[in-house]
C-alpha cells in the first residue's frame, strides 16, 4: 500500500471583501482571497513563482483601519479584515500608477491584461505631455546618484534608451523596464542565487544593473534566462525573438507551443517549446512545474540551436550529398 503524507490542515480566517464574507486558508495574502472570489485585481511585479516585493503598487486595496492602502499581493489575510477593491481612494491610486508607467515607459508589450486595466482605471498618459528626448547609449547608466536636472515641465520624463545587445543569447532593452524587481528575485534568492544584476541609483534614475554596469559578458551572468522568464513587458528578450520583432515577422497566432522534458541531464525540467515556421524561436517552463517552478539552465532555456541543424533536404530525385 502507498503512503501518501499529508500535510495538517490549516486553521480558516474569515475576512470581509467589497461587503461579502470571504473564507480562506491560514497564511493566504488578501491577493489570494481576492482572486478565490474572482475579483479582478491588477498585478505587474506579482509573479507565483516569486517572493512578493510589493514594487508595483497597482494591486493596492483599502483596508478598515489602515492609514494607508495595503499591497493585497503581500499583506496576509487576518481575522475579521475589511477590504475595499474598488473604492475610489483604490481606483485613483491605481489610475495614477498606470498613467506614470504609461507616460515613460514602453508599454506596448505588457499584453492585453494591462490594456484593459488602463481602460478600466481611465488611464490618459498622454496628459502629461509629450515624452522627453530619449537618452542615449549608456547615459542613464553614467547619472550620479541624487544629481537630477531640473525639468522644463513642457515633457513627461521617460527611460527611453538604446536596446543593449552584449552576448548572442538575449537582449535588454530598457525603455519597457517597469522596475518590477522579478528579474532581480529570479537572479537572486527566488531562483538562480547568482545575483549578477541589482538595482542601482535613486528616484527616477533607478535602474536594473549589472555589478559597476559592466556587460553581462564580464558579469556574474550564467545566463539561465530566468529573469526573461518572470518578465512582465518585454523589457528581456530573447535574441531571435527580438531580431523577429525588428523584421516585422514575430507571429505568435502562428506559434504552436509543445511540451518537452529536457534532453541534457537527469532533472527532468518541463520545457514549453515554442515554434514558428518550423523553427524553435524561445523556450519556456511552466511556472507552476513542480520541477521548475518556471526556472531553467541555460542548457534547457537556449540549447536548442543543435535541433535547427538539420541535414538539407535532397533534390527531386536525387540523392542526399
Amino acid at each position: 500500500m502507498t503512503v501518501v503524507p499529508l500535510a495538517p490542515p490549516k486553521r480558516l480566517v474569515d475576512l470581509e471583501v467589497d461587503g461579502k464574507p470571504v473564507r480562506v486558508p491560514e497564511g493566504s495574502t488578501i491577493l489570494d482571497a481576492l482572486r478565490g472570489e474572482g475579483v479582478d485585481t491588477p498585478t505587474l511585479c506579482f509573479a507565483d513563482n516569486l517572493t512578493p516585493v510589493n514594487a508595483c503598487r497597482v494591486c493596492v486595496v483599502e483596508l478598515e483601519g489602515s492609514r494607508v492602502l495595503v499591497p493585497s499581493c503581500a499583506r496576509k489575510a487576518e481575522p475579521g479584515m475589511k477590504v475595499k477593491t474598488d473604492s475610489e481612494r483604490v481606483r485613483l491610486s491605481r489610475k495614477m500608477v498606470l498613467e506614470f508607467l504609461g507616460s515613460s515607459v514602453d508599454m506596448s508589450l505588457t499584453g492585453s491584461d494591462v490594456e484593459r486595466w488602463q481602460t478600466d482605471y481611465g488611464a490618459d498618459a498622454s496628459r502629461y505631455g509629450p515624452e522627453a528626448r530619449p537618452a542615449a547609449a549608456g547615459e542613464r547608466d553614467a547619472r550620479d546618484t541624487g544629481h537630477h536636472h531640473e525639468p522644463s515641465g513642457e515633457t513627461a520624463e521617460t527611460v527611453q534608451q538604446p536596446v543593449k545587445v552584449d552576448n548572442e543569447l538575449y537582449v535588454r532593452d530598457y525603455s519597457k523596464c517597469i522596475l518590477c524587481y522579478k528579474c532581480v528575485e529570479a537572479c537572486g534568492v527566488d531562483a538562480q542565487n547568482t545575483f549578477a544584476i541589482a538595482v542601482a541609483g535613486r528616484g527616477f534614475d533607478a535602474r536594473i544593473s549589472t555589478e559597476f554596469d559592466v556587460g553581462l559578458p564580464d558579469s556574474a551572468c550564467v545566463y539561465c534566462g530566468n529573469c526573461i522568464g518572470v518578465c512582465p513587458t518585454g523589457a528581456l528578450m530573447f535574441t531571435s525573438e527580438h531580431e523577429m520583432r525588428e523584421a516585422g515577422t514575430w507571429d505568435e497566432s502562428q506559434q504552436t507551443v509543445t511540451e518537452t522534458i529536457c534532453p541534457y541531464c537527469g532533472v527532468g525540467c518541463d520545457l514549453e517549446v515554442h515554434v514558428q515556421d518550423n523553427s524553435i524561436v524561445k523556450v519556456t517552463s511552466p511556472s507552476d512545474n513542480e520541477v521548475t517552478s518556471g526556472h531553467l539552465c541555460i542548457k534547457g532555456r537556449f540549447g536548442f540551436q543543435f535541433v535547427q541543424n538539420r541535414a538539407p533536404e535532397p533534390p527531386p530525385g536525387g540523392k542526399p550529398a
